[in-house]
């Protein structure tokens, strides 16, 4: 069976680039828990909907039995959608009979902003680190270079700094390789 190439992860593509998601009145954000291993479905369904939404996917590499270096696309929070939409938009995300749980998130300022945070870091391609929780740490900013101003909490993994980018909604988290020199505490 081949392997599928990476598939659209954000609807539209503007979604957090654009304000206006920040000040609808009628729309609001939305967590959507899928049912296991349908995050991708689900994807494909809302954009036929034409309903904005989000999933962060990143490459995996992996070698196959035969020894070939393969990727795939793997969803970064599996099970998690974050859909933009109207209380329709919810009942029709509903009927595709992918979802599990839908709850709506109340501080959506907070949520683009960590949406954003972890949708640049994807797109620069820098090597992320799914980390299952939240870890107590020290609250951190980037001082310098393409990630200046981002927030999250320090922690050490094998030797190595690295910051913890989060969704505080959903408590889920990456992590990607830092230098110290970079880092000021908040």
């Amino acid at each position: 069976m081949p392997i599928l190439g990476k598939e659209n992860d954000i609807y539209p593509s503007d979604l957090l680039v654009n304000d206006d998601y920040l000040t609808s009145d009628e729309r609001q954000w939305w967590c959507i828990y899928t049912l296991s291993r349908r995050e991708k479905d689900l994807m494909r369904k809302l954009a036929a909907l034409k309903i904005a939404h989000y999933s962060p996917v990143i490459p995996k590499r992996y070698r196959s039995p035969n020894g070939r270096l393969r990727t795939s696309y793997v969803p970064l929070f599996p099970n998690y959608v974050f859909m933009f939409g109207t209380e329709e938009d919810r009942y029709e995300a509903m009927t595709t009979n992918c979802i599990s749980k839908c709850s709506p998130i109340k501080d959506r300022e907070q949520l683009v902003r960590d949406l954003r945070q972890i949708h640049y870091v994807i797109d620069s391609g820098v090597a992320l680190t799914p980390e299952a929780k939240l870890e107590p740490g020290n609250k951190v900013r980037v001082k310098t270079g393409p990630f200046a101003k981002y927030e999250g909490t320090v922690i050490r993994r094998e030797g190595k700094t690295r910051l913890l980018l989060s969704i505080q909604f959903i408590e889920q988290c990456v992590s990607m390789e830092m230098d110290e020199g970079l880092l000021e505490p908040v």
